[in-house]
């Protein structure tokens, strides 16, 4: 088996809903990426990447007929790389690293071009077609941005409670209190705007130009409150239960968001191919599945499987991308890893930098790698919760450690 490598990683800033990347096409923010990471590779004919594969969660909208094949040929690369694109909801985008990984290793590619993209501000609303021609009943329409939707009746009604909820029922079950989540919350926050401030995402994050003569360029996460503290997130009243009961709020979620990412992964002909030493190998992958209402303890049996299948142990990782879905969930999967809180998210997590969907798996390994590389530290993990009750995970190695 051949080892695969990741060679770069680059995202967009994240973008609000309804904010700065809201006019722009989801396809054409994945094609903005793949144009600026092939542009870092002045080496590469672009001729020579074998596969293309994208994640991405909605699929209904302007994303729609293959993004990954959009992607490429909005960016202007040749028609003859062809593209795949993965459906994972939030983990999209790392299950596209990890295809990515499986096709080097087996020595199907060289070299693949992966990314991930969501635009949850301009994902549409959906008419669902009528049994009948010419109903006299009226028709809902569903918004396809977050969530269930259009759900079958044959599933239990537990499973399809909204992801809200199904975090308070994960908080009850694994006794995380309002105070800790606000705490987890604010922490998000001022440790991305510090790593902003320290410049750690200079290498990671390529501005947007506007959409229009009107708009303006987007060049730093556009959801980050540097001024976020505990107690002022302590003040946000409760979204899904009343407040006797109820413990998630806006402030200590993650927000909805537009954005996009890409990578290169490769075997060692693909880092020749690139012109670039790789940043990190990729050790292992591993995925779990549990009750749907649950879906954000995934994570913990994921990254526990991807370990087992290294041979390593959590004393073994130096730092931690776990994307915060909700801190509850967050907090349930550090305590059930048993790990250091500061090895986690060290330089902000999605509650400050934001979620969209479909390129948040590659934006946590990204920003892994880069912290290994910094840090001089030798093994990561990056996990991620998934709707209706999946977790992935992925274990990398500095391939420069030092420490």
């Amino acid at each position: 088996m051949n080892q695969a490598y990741l060679y770069d990683a680059i995202r967009t800033p994240f973008g609000k809903l309804g904010g700065a990347l809201s006019g722009h096409r989801p396809d054409d923010l994945a094609a903005h990426v793949v144009r600026e990471i092939v542009a870092r590779a002045p080496q590469l004919d672009p001729e020579t990447i074998d596969e293309s594969v994208f994640g991405n969660a909605n699929g209904a909208g302007e994303e729609n007929r293959n993004v990954a094949r959009m992607a490429t040929l909005l960016a202007g690369l040749p028609t003859s790389l062809p593209g795949t694109t993965m459906n994972r909801l939030c983990g999209s985008s790392l299950d596209a690293s990890i295809a990515a990984a499986r096709q080097v290793a087996t020595g199907d590619a060289d070299l693949v071009l992966v990314g991930g993209v969501e635009s949850m501000s301009r994902a549409p609303w959906v008419l669902p077609k009528t049994e009948r021609p010419f109903p006299m009943n009226n028709l809902e329409l569903a918004n396809t941005t977050l969530g269930w939707r259009l759900v079958n009746p044959a599933m239990p009604k537990e499973w399809t409670v909204s992801l809200g909820e199904a975090t308070e029922q994960l908080r009850e079950k694994y006794q995380i209190n309002r105070e800790d989540q606000d705490r987890f919350a604010a922490a998000s926050h001022q440790l991305a705007a510090a790593a902003w401030d320290a410049g750690k995402y200079g290498n990671l994050v390529v501005s947007v130009p506007p959409a229009s003569k009107r708009g303006t360029e987007l060049t730093r996460d556009e959801t980050v409150r540097p001024d976020s503290t505990p107690e002022t997130l302590g003040g946000l009243r409760t979204v899904f239960r009343p407040a006797e009961t109820g413990t998630v709020t806006a402030g200590n979620a993650s927000p909805m968001n537009d954005g996009a990412s890409a990578a290169f992964i490769g075997s060692e002909r693909g880092g020749q191919l690139l012109g670039k030493d790789p940043i990190a190998r990729i050790v292992s992958n591993g995925a779990f599945a549990l009750d749907p209402q649950y879906f954000g303890f995934a994570p913990v049996d994921a990254a526990n499987k991807a370990l087992a299948k290294a041979g390593l142990t959590w004393s073994d990782i130096a730092a931690v991308e776990l994307n915060e879905a909700f801190a509850a969930q967050s907090l349930a999967c550090v305590r059930a890893w048993d790990i250091d809180e500061a090895i986690v998210n060290a330089w902000g997590g999605a509650i400050a930098i934001g979620h969209p969907l479909g390129a948040s798996g590659l934006r946590i390994l990204g920003t892994l790698a880069r912290r290994l590389q910094e840090s001089g530290e030798r093994y990561g993990v990056a996990a991620i919760c998934i709707g209706v009750g999946q977790g992935l995970a992925v274990v990398i190695e500095n391939v420069n450690a030092t420490a």
